[in-house]
């Protein structure tokens, strides 16, 4: 075997099984808050997605078909940036989300065209079950190594080239996509519950990757850092991080103290320093996804 193939096969190692599975999982539940609440109002997702189904509703082709022509072209456009696990999970997600969404529209004896099987003609209920149930999907999908949608990949391309961030890119990517929807079927009723499923549907996402877990860093500038610090372990059973400073108008000497809390810790934290030095300086900062030795 030569050295290229060798090169081109070890980059498959970081591939797993069980997140093929779980891809499965969320490729499938996407397709299902899509296909059972969204697609039959003619509400619409976020991002490729969104664009599938306008795409679907105004052409011969079907949603199923647009997922896979216009995501599949990204992904493989980002694969030197984001890399070969990441792109082949995410190709993998969406395959079975267009293939489950071929199924559910075409196949299975449910009829999709005009009502929601589920919730009828209750736009609000579309919006928010269709937003929920898809943001598991692409949440899920995320956690998993994987994206369920080429406009993460885009944003993460071109955002910083353009000098935005990737909440902005995405933001204007699906103003833009709603506006062009409220023009080809001429009501903003629709795309404005659409903008209703999208917030639903990142709300969703966070939680599905971020958890509930969600803590706050505390920077604490101090002259008593040693002080704190002890009281803080005593009181939480808990380090920080004590890094030395100085002060950019006073130039003294001054130490920063690092350190997590819950939220229900917060306002304990704020009268263990108070109490310790009455001049201390606190900055708190909603932070995610805290990795801790052995997880």
């Amino acid at each position: 075997m030569n050295v290229r193939m060798k090169n081109f096969l070890k980059k498959f190692n970081d591939l797993r099984a069980a997140n093929f599975l779980l891809l499965a999982v969320a490729g499938t539940v996407n397709a299902f808050g899509v296909t059972m609440f969204l697609f039959p109002v003619k509400l619409y997702d976020s991002g490729i997605s969104g664009l599938s189904m306008l795409l679907g509703q105004v052409t011969p082709l079907s949603l199923s078909v647009f997922l896979v022509l216009l995501n599949v072209p990204v992904f493989l456009f980002g694969l030197k940036k984001q890399g070969t696990a990441f792109t082949v999970y995410s190709l993998f997600a969406v395959g079975v989300y267009s293939l489950v969404s071929y199924l559910i529209m075409n196949v299975l004896p449910i009829d999709v065209n005009f009502v929601s099987p589920l919730a009828g003609t209750d736009l609000l209920l579309c919006a928010v079950f269709g937003g929920v149930i898809s943001g598991i999907g692409s949440g899920m999908t995320i956690r998993f190594g994987g994206a369920i949608d080429g406009l993460d990949v885009l944003s993460v391309i071109f955002a910083k080239k353009i000098g935005i961030s990737l909440g902005t890119f995405v933001m204007i990517f699906n103003t833009g996509l709603y506006i062009v929807c409220g023009i080809v079927i001429k009501s903003w009723i629709l795309p404005l519950y659409s903008i209703v499923t999208y917030f639903v549907g990142s709300k969703t996402v966070d939680f599905i990757v971020e958890g509930l877990d969600r803590s706050m860093c505390a920077m604490v500038v101090t002259t008593h850092a040693e002080e704190i610090s002890a009281a803080f372990s005593e009181a939480f059973r808990s380090g920080g991080t004590i890094v030395k400073a100085t002060g950019g108008y006073s130039k003294d000497e001054k130490q920063i103290i690092y350190f997590i809390v819950n939220q229900f810790q917060i306002n304990r934290l704020k009268k263990i320093v108070t109490e310790i030095d009455g001049g201390a300086f606190i900055a708190l900062q909603n932070v995610a996804g805290i990795v801790r030795k052995g997880e």
